[in-house]
């Protein structure tokens, strides 16, 4: 019995030591896709923003979370009208065409698009400089804000 326990001993504990040996191969390289699409990503909003000749998708949505249907579009939620980029502020300017009451906001901010040393973005709300919260991807950073009923401007000011 004693053999059995020291048998036990020596190989439960080599089976369980790493050996770097996979048994599958990965058929795709890290540079297969451009972007890893999360399920935040799917159920946003999408504008397309054209700076030169090239073109960034900014995903976006209200409440933060999953209780919108973006496909069931609701006069209580806010309307985004457009999004262009102030080169001379080395900002985003983001027009709202409604905002029917106090919302939350967040964007998918490409770091090609705007980007900000240490994520120290600055965020003006109809002038009014205002707290915000980050989360950051490995090819954009997501931005969450609180937008009050009747926003019109927002402002968000990169390095």
């Amino acid at each position: 019995m004693s053999n059995l326990k020291i048998i036990l001993l020596v190989i439960i504990p080599l089976a369980l030591i790493p050996t770097g040996i996979a048994f599958g191969n990965h058929i795709f390289s890290g540079d297969a896709f451009a972007q890893y699409l999360d399920i935040a990503q799917l159920s946003a909003e999408k504008y397309t923003l054209q700076v030169g000749d090239k073109s960034y998708d900014i995903y976006y949505g209200y409440h933060g979370s999953f209780e919108v249907d973006v496909n069931k579009p609701s006069e209580d939620l806010p309307q985004l009208s457009a999004i262009n980029i102030n080169t001379e502020k080395k900002s985003l300017e983001i027009t709202m065409e409604s905002v029917p009451s106090d919302s939350v906001l967040w964007l998918r901010l490409p770091l090609e698009v705007i980007s900000a040393e240490d994520a120290q973005y600055k965020l003006f709300i109809d002038g009014k400089e205002t707290l915000y919260d980050t989360t950051k991807f490995p090819q954009d950073y997501a931005l969450g804000m609180i937008i009050p009923k009747d926003t019109k401007h927002i402002e968000i000011i990169g390095t």
